[in-house]
């Protein structure tokens, strides 16, 4: 059984949980209440509600965001937080007592943020700590579940909603309840494979069939799962349908950014997979008003890597910063519906900016991500441009990149929330934006079937007004 093998490590990490415990206790607890002792109660005590300059956020949801979840902080304007991860998707979604099909850490306040400001969020540091991981397509098992697999799972046998559950074994059926002992895993994956990394996380390796049944034997040990993690080790289905293959790795973050104003799964807070919340039977279904109130935290956006920088929404007092999902590698358009999740660690700096109303979260990446035709100019470029311009008696416009996220029920309908967001922000025209981005931007696919960003260049005098342009000289001077 791999509980009772894990058994040992989790024991060999006891050491380490109680270096981190204390260390979090010194910088104010960043564990809320999973971390109580003498030193962290007596400052809370003294000072309960002081912003600290950086917490580290090792405790997490069960697969929930929202509102009535206890936030972390305050985080002050301008500090850090350190996310140490845990798996998305496959884990969480093997495991049934969860409410998502993620596993995102507990939300952080940010000092001063109020309903209708902007968080600004940089990524300065995305690291994978998984030995190896698993991901394929998937298949939902009938029975297991009401109205959604992700989200609301009963046992096949005993009818248990969202049951506590065990591993025996490995494979499929390795998946228990606890209660009867009926295997109960609400997902198969058709088709799938492990894929483990070199030791300086350049590339990954899909393994065959020796290798895989290793790693699914101690997956929680090869996954390095967070101590507080509560997922089942996706490596137990022991997949090898595509054995040596080869990808670089390009680590991103798949579900990161502000708290939406309504309690939801993780996974769904986006137009796409939260259009499987309207009209759902389970406890967290929606109207379509309400999923308005998403904060589109679940991107899957390939570029929200190392070196981005996203702005967004705040729709809770606090902001409430959640992190997760972290992948090894990701094409555009995640066409499988899942990649290489893996554990890790992600630093964050913090922003607030006040009055920037947002439906939806904005993105400045890496200039390198950019389509080329809304990469800025070269000075050559820039020189010709200038003889051109004069030549025919107009003024160069002062335009910089920025991208607008989208998202909707399938593409099209993410387009279209993509320019509506991008009109509105920008004050233009439907007309001017849709001109903007076919010559001078692009529409690039995060996540099928319904995540987008809008690519456009956008006016300096714009970007300054409403509170952005340093943030884009920042990225792109």
């Amino acid at each position: 059984m791999e509980k009772e093998k894990s058994g040992k490590l989790e024991k060999s990490t006891e050491k380490k949980g109680m270096n981190r415990r204390k260390f979090l206790q010194v910088t104010g607890g960043a564990l809320g209440a999973a971390v109580v002792g003498p030193l962290a109660a007596s400052h809370a005590a003294k000072n309960p509600t002081a912003a600290k300059d950086m917490i580290k956020v090792a405790s997490y949801t069960r697969g929930l965001v929202g509102p009535k979840l206890k936030m972390l902080g305050p985080i002050k304007n301008g500090g850090t937080i350190i996310a140490e991860t845990a798996p998305g998707c496959w884990g969480p979604m093997i495991t049934p007592k969860f409410k998502g099909g993620h596993e995102v850490t507990q939300p952080v306040a940010v000092e001063g943020a109020k309903i209708g400001d902007a968080v600004v969020i940089r990524l300065k540091k995305v690291k994978v700590t998984s030995i190896a991981t698993s991901a394929g397509t998937h298949d939902a098992v009938p029975g297991t579940f009401n109205g959604d697999p992700f989200v609301a799972r009963f046992c096949p046998n005993c009818k248990t909603k969202s049951p506590e559950t065990v591993i025996e074994g490995i494979g499929y059926d390795a998946i228990k309840c606890a209660g009867c002992k009926a295997s109960i895993s609400p997902f198969k994956m058709p088709h799938g494979y492990i894929m483990t990394f070199n030791s300086e996380g350049s590339l990954g390796l899909t393994v065959g069939k020796t290798a895989a049944e290793k790693f699914a034997r101690n997956g929680r040990k090869y996954s390095a799962l967070p101590a507080a993690s509560e997922q089942h080790s996706i490596l137990v289905f022991a997949k090898h349908d595509i054995p040596g293959l080869v990808s670089r790795m390009r680590p991103m973050v798949g579900n990161i950014g502000t708290t939406p104003s309504i309690m939801m799964p993780d996974s769904h807070n986006a137009g796409d997979f939260g259009a499987f919340l309207i009209g759902a039977p389970h406890e967290y279904g929606l109207t379509k008003e309400q999923l308005e109130q998403r904060t589109d935290a679940h991107m899957d956006i390939d570029s929200v890597r190392e070196g981005a920088i996203l702005v967004c929404p705040v729709k809770v007092d606090g902001a409430g910063i959640i992190v997760g999902d972290m992948h090894a590698q990701q094409g555009d358009g995640e066409i499988a519906v899942h990649t290489t999740d893996v554990s890790g660690e992600v630093t964050l700096q913090v922003e607030l900016i006040k009055g920037l109303a947002l439906d939806g979260p904005v993105l400045l990446p890496p200039k390198e991500d950019l389509p080329l035709l809304a990469q800025p100019l070269t000075a050559g470029e820039r020189a010709k441009a200038k003889a051109l311009a004069k030549q025919h008696g107009v003024t160069l416009e002062d335009v910089a990149p920025i991208q607008v996220v989208g998202s909707g029920a399938d593409l099209t309908a993410a387009v279209g929330n993509g320019l509506a967001r991008a009109s509105k922000l920008l004050g233009m025209s439907d007309g001017e934006v849709r001109n903007r981005v076919t010559i001078n931007g692009a529409v690039e696919t995060g996540r099928a079937p319904g995540v987008i960003t809008i690519s456009l260049m956008a006016p300096a005098k714009t970007l300054k007004k409403i509170g952005i342009a340093h943030l884009v000289k920042e990225q792109y001077a």
